[in-house]
């Protein structure tokens, strides 16, 4: 019966070389980790990240072993896939043939040739994804990849020690083609379950190589091949491919049970302020986030800011932290966890202001990022940290000391919060006077803006003719805080949060709606309210679905539907908005960045109260001239501050004639009453 033979042919010599050297290589390689984990224990502060772990490793299941997140990209994904897989299997392999030499002998007959094949098929897998990788590396050249040197020498490694695997196959079953002796137990039906090797095997054959050269040839590349695999170990924690350990460790460690539109609290740093001053004040999970990016650049894709030209790239950000890490962390260390007074500053110096502020929190890089890296939490707490030192944009400072005073961003008295409310009959309920079964949370720009009055007044009628029962807070509503708290402002936030509670408590509802996704992130996600809170597509659409809204004129009309970053991404309302457009007659066409990849904005965390400066293009624009392409008629929203957003880039760039902006409200009044609200 045919059977595996361990160490075919080789010296016994050489056999120390594998159970000494190899291991010993593994150890130092476990030995550098240990010092990578010890960085990010000892120079970052606590965080809780050890519970759950079943759902932990179902994560890592998914995002890590599964790679889901990987293949979204179709070239990428399976180019990197089938260089991950083949490595397992490989690894997997050597575990098993370990086993079979050292502990029980079970490779032999069909599950023997079932191994052979495995490891030949994966041999074939790693080389094509290897050569794809090449080709996008050296040929295609993406601008978002990292395109230095020691990526180029990680790949090479593996190729050689890949192809010199092959080779030591190949050598051996040339040996025993040559050697009738040695085919005691082979037959010719063994090329079906090594293809590979016995392909390459011929071409030595061709070459007219003697037995004995053959077998010193296939010793050679036998103690190469297990050459590379030592330096493989040697060098895996510095180089470019540590992140085969650190991304699973990331992913392992993902925040599971904080939504993702909810921010951690702020911590304060050693000096004594908010936010991340310098790298002790990171998490040790915030390090380890920087040292398990793998520089694929999908995050920077994704990022609008990048995209318009502005100092931001997610990745950078990353990379950044990791070589301050690499340089200072070692130092930062001591006896008994202190740093002997050693702070190098970090934020503002290391990582510049300008690209922590050009940041629009929309979450489209942590959406992207395979390995479940947070960089809009590292962001917001470097923010958090300018803010206290007054760093920030002279707009932004005003925008939130009339935040501070007002309770609003527009500098408006409190007063005026429901003046777009004059003219409508029956005059809608002041809910901290009667009860009401809902509360209608209306948010500063469509209570402010005078260009989203009509927008504002169309709601609460369609609201009405969909038979809610609803009321107002009126003078006693602030700004949620959503933005406030992503621009890193934590001490208004929280001022902003209890005032609106302190009202909240004293009035009688079973739920809120809300027109603003941002307003609607964050009383759904950091109030700690106890009753539900919806946008108000989803309250059309349950109106629609159960025929409390009565459609008279079905549109008939074409149009594309931008989903709001604070709505799709962050809580998941993206088949709501595309109902009601269905149910009102219109045609959808799907922009090419929708649902969790929609463009956003440009107008969040912040950055709407904030100068636009050294940019080729506004997201905003970008965003139009997509939607133009499609040729449809209108660019629908369902959200005031998108409104005012994309309204002023139609005019900005020049396409009034091309494509009108309508909230989505504008069509489910014109469709119910008849008329056109353009």
């Amino acid at each position: 019966m045919i059977e595996r033979i361990n160490f075919w042919e080789i010296p016994e010599l050489w056999h120390y070389f594998a159970y000494i050297v190899l291991p010993l290589c593994a150890a130092v390689m476990l030995g550098r980790f240990y010092g990578h984990v010890r960085l990010w224990w000892k120079v970052g502060r606590p965080e809780q990240r050890w519970d759950r772990l079943v759902a932990r490793l179902g994560r890592l299941l998914k995002y890590g072993l599964l790679q889901v997140k990987v293949l979204r990209q179709t070239y990428p994904g399976l180019m990197h896939v089938a260089i991950a897989w083949a490595f397992f299997v490989f690894f997997l392999g050597t575990a098993l043939a370990t086993i079979d030499a050292d502990i029980i002998k079970f490779l032999r007959g069909s599950i023997y040739l079932a191994f052979k094949l495995m490891l030949d098929i994966f041999t074939l897998v790693a080389l094509i994804g290897l050569a794809m990788a090449a080709y996008r590396r050296f040929i295609q050249k993406p601008a978002r990849l990292t395109l230095t040197r020691p990526f180029a020498w990680s790949l090479v490694l593996l190729f050689a020690i890949v192809l010199t695997g092959l080779l030591t196959e190949s050598l051996r079953l040339a040996a025993i083609a040559q050697e009738p002796a040695l085919q005691t137990g082979w037959r010719p039906g063994l090329a079906w379950w090594t293809p590979a090797g016995w392909i390459t095997a011929q071409l030595w054959l061709a070459f007219g190589l003697a037995s004995e050269a053959i077998n010193r040839v296939h010793l050679w590349m036998w103690v190469g091949h297990a050459g590379l695999v030592g330096l493989l170990f040697l060098t895996l924690p510095v180089s470019t491919l540590a992140h085969i350990v650190t991304s699973p460790l990331n992913v392992f460690f993902s925040k599971l049970d904080r939504p993702a539109g909810r921010l951690a609290p702020a911590t304060q740093s050693a000096e004594g302020v908010a936010g991340i001053a310098t790298l002790r004040d990171f998490t040790w999970k915030q390090l380890m986030d920087a040292e398990a990016c793998t520089e694929c650049g999908r995050c920077q894709d994704a990022c609008p800011t990048h995209a318009a030209g502005g100092p931001l790239s997610p990745k950078q950000v990353m990379l950044d932290i990791k070589h301050a890490l690499i340089a200072h962390g070692p130092a930062l260390l001591a006896v008994n966890g202190q740093d002997g007074g050693q702070r190098p500053a970090f934020t503002g110096e290391v990582i510049r202001g300008a690209t922590l502020w050009a940041c629009t929190t929309c979450g489209a890089c942590v959406a992207e990022c395979p390995v479940l890296i947070e960089h809009v939490d590292a962001i917001v707490d470097m923010r958090r940290y300018l803010l206290a030192q007054q760093r920030a944009d002279t707009l932004l400072m005003t925008a939130l000391g009339q935040l501070r005073r007002y309770g609003n961003s527009f500098g408006k008295s409190e007063r005026q919060r429901a003046v777009w409310t004059k003219g409508l009959e029956p005059k809608i309920k002041d809910i901290r006077k009667e009860p009401a079964h809902t509360l209608w949370y209306v948010g500063d720009y469509a209570s402010y803006s005078p260009t989203l009055t009509e927008i504002t007044q169309a709601t609460a009628r369609v609201l009405r003719q969909a038979g809610v029962d609803f009321g107002l807070l009126y003078d006693g509503e602030r700004n949620a805080g959503n933005d406030v708290r992503r621009v890193g402002e934590e001490g208004l936030f929280e001022l902003l949060v209890a005032k609106n509670k302190t009202v909240l408590d004293k009035c009688e509802f079973q739920e809120i709606v809300t027109t603003d996704p941002h307003t609607y992130n964050t009383l759904k996600n950091e109030y700690g309210l106890d009753r539900p809170v919806y946008h108000y597509s989803e309250v059309l659409d349950q109106a629609l679905a159960a025929g409390r809204l009565p459609i008279w004129r079905p549109l008939g009309c074409t149009v594309t539907y931008h989903d709001p970053c604070y709505l799709g991404r962050y809580n998941g309302v993206y088949d709501a908005p595309r109902r009601v457009l269905a149910a009102i007659g219109c045609r959808l066409v799907e922009m090419p960045r929708s649902r969790a990849r929609s463009l956003c904005c440009g107008a969040g965390g912040g950055r709407i109260w904030m100068e636009e400066t050294g940019i080729k293009e506004r997201p905003s624009e970008n965003r139009i001239r997509e939607a133009v392409a499609l040729g449809v008629q209108y660019f629908v929203v369902a959200c005031p501050k998108d409104v005012t957003m994309y309204r002023d880039a139609v005019k900005t760039a020049g396409l009034e004639e091309k494509i009108v902006v309508k909230d989505l409200i504008e069509l489910v009044e014109e469709a119910m009453v008849g008329r056109e609200t353009r």
